[in-house]
């Protein structure tokens, strides 16, 4: 798919791989839909592209975790352009701690975003792209889609849901002439750790670690893809494959690590206190 004058709806625009997958888009001559909260900082965004790119960008502020808002987004977006080309569900955060200490609704609220927001703008999208038998739907994942991690058991169990959602709706769609491909990277270095919940925890990025260029680059690929998943970068596909087919080596492994890593947070909490 060549992007010049196609539609791309981003979620999760505000920031981060989002806002930069809306200027790599506008770059190639897309029209460009932003979706996030902060209305304010979708109009920026919306306005630099506009003036940079000489094309068309629509700030659509909205709530994905909220169905009517969802609803009334996906109208204000097909009244301005009147279909939809390319569809990245990006939106997603995550709250670090327990299951045990998380409350209930900060569970939910991880579940809302990262999976119901995607079903949700897929489902108002998606007729717009049958009836034209054409489109793509790009689900951004992550790694932690593939492999649990303690501490972040609702954000794991939404990108869990989310590769399960993209691989059953891959193959509803077989023949229509609408794609969907889920992106999976490993840590990126956005302010995705910015959440107060990861401020004993703040990661030391590696030098694996990646940029919003590198994702934005990937979606773009994935929008052009037969493929159902694409991990970023491509080698640690290997190390997913090892996980998943020799769980009963890598899981004790894992697992040790990651609490021993809680215990020093909660070691680090009661010395406060």
């Amino acid at each position: 798919m060549r992007f010049k004058d196609k539609v791309v709806v981003v979620t999760g625009a505000s920031s981060g791989i989002g806002e930069q997958a809306c200027i790599d888009f506008a770059k190639q001559g897309a029209k460009v839909a932003l979706v996030a909260r902060s209305n304010e900082k979708i109009e920026s965004t919306a306005n630099k592209i506009n003036e940079d790119y000489h094309t068309q960008a629509l700030a659509a502020p909205c709530d994905v975790s909220k169905k009517q808002q969802v609803i009334s987004m996906s109208k204000q977006v097909l009244d301005e352009f009147g279909y939809v080309d390319v569809l990245v569900n990006n939106a997603g955060f995550a709250i670090f701690g327990n299951v045990k200490d998380l409350t209930i609704e900060e569970l939910e609220d991880q579940l809302s975003t990262n999976l119901l927001g995607t079903i949700y703008c897929t489902k108002t999208f998606l007729p717009s792209m049958l009836s034209r038998k054409a489109g793509h739907i790009v689900n951004v994942a992550s790694v932690a889609g593939s492999i649990g991690i303690p501490g972040m058991a609702a954000y794991c169990a939404s990108k869990f849901a989310m590769l399960g959602f993209s691989q059953s709706l891959y193959h509803e769609l077989s023949g229509t002439g609408v794609g969907v491909t889920a992106v999976s990277p490993i840590t990126v270095k956005t302010n995705f750790f910015d959440h107060q919940s990861f401020r004993k925890i703040r990661p030391n990025y590696t030098p694996a670690a990646l940029s919003a260029e590198h994702v934005s680059k990937a979606i773009m690929k994935a929008a052009n893809s037969r493929r159902m998943e694409i991990i970023v970068p491509f080698y640690v596909r290997g190390a997913v494959w090892f996980t998943q087919t020799f769980p009963y080596l890598i899981n004790p492994f894992l697992g040790s690590a990651f609490r021993r890593q809680l215990e020093r947070v909660q070691e680090r909490d009661r010395s406060i206190h």
